[in-house]
């Protein structure tokens, strides 16, 4: 029984850190997983098979939980490889999209049917499990599963509210060397930013998309110690819809109409890192490529 499951990678419009409640909007940066699953001997547990530089504790606990909620009463073996385009530790969104990509290549192989929501909260509970994540992240699950924004409150696995990008909306993302630790052990600091953190879930629920995203982005730049403001109003005078951080960075991504893109790399040209041009989700823009 063989397998593929795919997810995308996904920026922040709000880190549901302070609130339990989050938000994101999924952008063409993707993983794939693959898996060939065979049954295993009476009674004896699922195995999973996986190159030792890809096994992970996230990716384990996808595996199993997908296991046991598809063929709860039999151990399936599974050999799985993966494939991801995604920055590591950057804020991109790339744990919830390999932990999707895992539940969906199960399901896939075992001929289960299964809700784009149920994958991404099987995708949480493995983040919560694996200690990758505090909240699960449900929101950047889903938003690496469909197209829009998506405003989910992670404490309940609920969707709250999804909006459609624009037609040409394109994400030109900087990615800097550093890596961020997991998000459990910035849980206490981010949590005494609730009250600021409310604000910009107020601001999602009306619709104000960049409004939230820019007063999350001020959170997680006070918390994380990042100085990106003169930057993001930069990128914002050169045409950026919105500009800010992506979960807990460091990545700062901006996103624009395909034709303001060009000149907001230029802007981030001047910065150290990598540079990405991405489609935003759902949009119909023509990519030309990640930036050198």
């Amino acid at each position: 029984m063989r397998g593929v499951g795919r997810a995308t990678s996904a920026v922040t419009v709000i880190n549901a850190l302070p609130t339990g409640v989050g938000c994101a909007l999924g952008i063409d940066l993707g993983a794939e997983v693959t898996v060939t699953l065979d049954a295993a001997a009476p009674g004896v547990p699922s195995e999973l098979r996986i190159a030792a530089d890809q096994r992970t504790p996230l990716v384990e606990s996808a595996f199993r939980l997908a296991a046991e909620r598809f063929l709860p009463e039999t151990g399936i073996v599974g050999d799985l490889r993966i494939r991801s385009e995604i920055p590591v530790a950057r804020g991109l969104k790339s744990s919830s999209a390999v932990a999707s990509a895992t539940v969906r290549a199960v399901a896939e192989a075992l001929g289960a049917r299964t809700s784009l929501e149920e994958v991404a909260r099987l995708s949480a509970r493995a983040g919560r499990a694996s200690g990758v994540s505090a909240t699960g992240a449900f929101d950047d699950a889903l938003a690496g599963l469909r197209p829009g924004f998506v405003l989910t409150d992670n404490r309940t696995g609920s969707l709250l509210r999804t909006e459609s990008p624009g037609a040409d909306w394109e994400a030109a993302i900087l990615v800097p060397p550093a890596r961020h630790r997991p998000s459990p052990e910035w849980a206490r600091a981010f949590a005494a930013e609730a009250a600021r953190g409310t604000a910009a879930v107020e601001a999602a629920r009306s619709g104000r998309w960049w409004e939230a995203l820019a007063r999350n982005t001020e959170i997680v730049e006070r918390v994380m110690g990042y100085s990106y403001e003169n930057l993001r109003a930069e990128l914002l005078r050169v045409g950026a819809l919105a500009a800010g951080v992506s979960g807990l960075g460091p990545a700062l991504a901006a996103i624009a109409p395909s034709g303001q893109i060009p000149a907001v790399l230029e802007v981030l040209a001047h910065q150290a890192g990598e540079r990405l041009r991405v489609r935003v989700n759902g949009s119909v823009a023509t990519s030309e490529g990640r930036s050198p």
